[in-house]
């Protein structure tokens, strides 16, 4: 099946998932806070282990009242990769934001509004600890911003390979992201599937039956 058929039979389903991301940002920035400790979580990890280890954190009170001990034991518990690593990169996340500190949706709110988003999602990429271009990217996204941004794991990119020619380099340094994140861009402009409609349709085409698990 090709990009075009593929994408008219889960247009809907694309649209649905636009719309849940959208009202995320109308939560509270305890819901913004745990996409991005999610964000954390997920590198070498899978989805599923990075959900439910963020629950966890929650149900134990440990996003607002954190200790560093506890919140490895919930990574470890949960089945996340380099737990003692992970549990001090949300320490500091949870430091940097906070309540007391200062509220992260206005923070991401003013900088997207100063700066623009792919420079808000540059500036996380470089200065939350724990996560890249494709974790700040994907974060973006999943609370309702980033639509054009490119979330490049190593399925997208042989995608892009196979479907544009976009070839995948050698390393995956800011230069090279970006790059690549420019030729994608073109490219969803040349078949008329937006960025974040065509990362779905992409996804899709790689897993069957698994179109919205797009956390890996």
């Amino acid at each position: 099946m090709d990009l075009i058929s593929i994408y008219n039979e889960i247009k809907k389903d694309i649209d649905e998932k636009f719309d849940t991301f959208a009202k995320t940002w109308s939560n509270g920035d305890g819901y913004i806070i745990e996409e991005l400790l999610f964000s954390i979580c997920t590198p070498q990890s899978k989805a599923q282990s990075a959900a439910k280890a963020i629950k966890e954190l929650s149900n134990q009170d440990l996003i607002y009242h954190p200790n560093v001990d506890k919140i490895a034991i919930v990574l470890s518990e949960s089945g996340v990769r380099f737990k003692n690593r992970k549990a001090s990169y949300i320490m500091e996340a949870l430091s940097r934001f906070n309540h007391r500190n200062i509220s992260i949706k206005k923070f991401i709110y003013n900088n997207i509004s100063v700066y623009g988003i792919s420079e808000t999602r540059n500036w996380l990429a470089k200065n939350v600890k724990g996560i890249g271009m494709k974790e700040a990217s994907h974060f973006l996204r999943n609370i309702g911003y980033g639509e054009d941004l490119a979330i490049l794991d190593r399925h997208i990119l042989r995608k892009l390979d196979e479907h544009a020619g976009i070839k995948q380099p050698k390393r995956l340094g800011k230069k090279e992201y970006l790059e690549i994140e420019e030729e994608m861009f073109n490219y969803s402009k040349e078949i008329g599937i937006s960025m974040f409609d065509l990362d779905f349709v992409f996804w899709a085409e790689t897993h069957k039956g698994e179109l919205f698990d797009r956390h890996e």
